[in-house]
């Protein structure tokens, strides 16, 4: 079978479940082959952990520019394995810098390009969300290695053990003047809640939360359920939540096993972050409110009156009541 290259999304510690979800997604196509570009010593941590998740092989680009720089050392990294390897296609996370890598990539090799997958086939043929979520299509790359983007929760993570060997890519150094340069790191707000992204429960609240102290009654739910915080584009404006847990167009897309948006309308722009998740429940005084038209279940009524029943009873029942 073809080999598929796989970027791995990792925080130098650990890999990220969304790369876990492409190694899945790969093996639909081929035979999952990991690129890890970072700090030296990166694959030495890491490596194990993809071959339990099916890389067959692990390309390997360690330098100190690997975080010194935005965007470029992967891109470098990536089109020398496509030189090296001939894979079938190249599988990213489409994050925002994923978005970015894949664009990147895709222009230096001359090939076609697809964002926001949701699936593939066996055949190539990749189902994709356009215009903010508003259609499904279904495309295909007619030249060129295709290069694909996938929205983190669109396959499920699957152990698959193999043996993955490893391969150093000498990739050239990076010209400070035609690249972008990190000038300063700060840390995200630490929690003890699961990453938005990788969550299986998540619980947003929008505009209706009516302020920053509002959404109190979102995170107890959150934490009765085990799950994330998010925020519709409205909320974040507004100052009510950091902007780092926005879900939506221009935040973050989650599809979790369950999505509970409080007092979010659902404008066009939030519903093209969630609306893949397996069951969205609403909650929302306004019954015309477009989020009803994307939810499997609705509840017309008060968040904060609702919410915390539903808090309650998850308590409740989570502690044997």
């Amino acid at each position: 079978m073809p080999d598929v290259l796989v970027l791995v999304d990792h925080d130098g510690e650990r890999v990220h479940q969304s790369t876990y979800e492409l190694l899945a997604a790969a093996r639909r196509l081929g035979d999952p082959v990991a690129v890890l570009v970072g700090t030296p010593g990166t694959a030495t941590r890491l490596k194990d952990s993809l071959a339990r998740h099916g890389a067959t092989g692990v390309h390997v680009a360690e330098s100190p520019q690997a975080v010194e720089f935005v965007g470029s050392p992967t891109v470098d990294a990536l089109y020398l394995a496509v030189r090296t390897v001939g894979p079938a296609a190249v599988l990213v996370s489409a994050t925002t810098d994923g978005k970015e890598v894949a664009g990147r990539l895709a222009a230096r090799l001359d090939t076609g390009l697809l964002i926001d997958a949701v699936d593939l086939e066996p055949s190539g043929e990749v189902t994709q969300l356009a215009f903010g979520g508003s259609y499904t299509v279904r495309s295909e790359v007619t030249h060129g290695i295709p290069v694909i983007a996938v929205r983190p929760g669109s396959f499920e993570p699957e152990e698959h053990p193999v043996p993955a060997v490893e391969y150093e890519l000498p990739v050239p150094p990076i010209d400070p003047a035609a690249s972008a340069r990190v000038t300063a790191r700060r840390a995200p707000l630490a929690g003890a809640r699961p990453a938005l992204t990788e969550a299986s429960v998540v619980v947003s609240g929008g505009r209706g939360v009516a302020g920053a102290d509002g959404f109190k009654v979102v995170e107890e739910l959150a934490d009765a359920l085990g799950g994330a915080v998010g925020a519709s584009r409205a909320a974040v404006d507004a100052g009510y939540y950091p902007h780092q847990y926005q879900v939506g167009q221009t935040g973050k897309s989650v599809s979790p096993q369950l999505y509970i948006a409080l007092g979010i309308s659902g404008a066009i722009q939030h519903l093209a972050g969630m609306q893949t998740s397996k069951t969205i429940v609403a909650v929302n005084k306004d019954p015309e409110a477009p989020v009803f038209g994307v939810s499997d279940y609705g509840v017309v009524g008060d968040l904060f009156s609702v919410a915390p029943q539903l808090t309650r009873e998850v308590a409740a029942r989570r502690g044997g009541s």
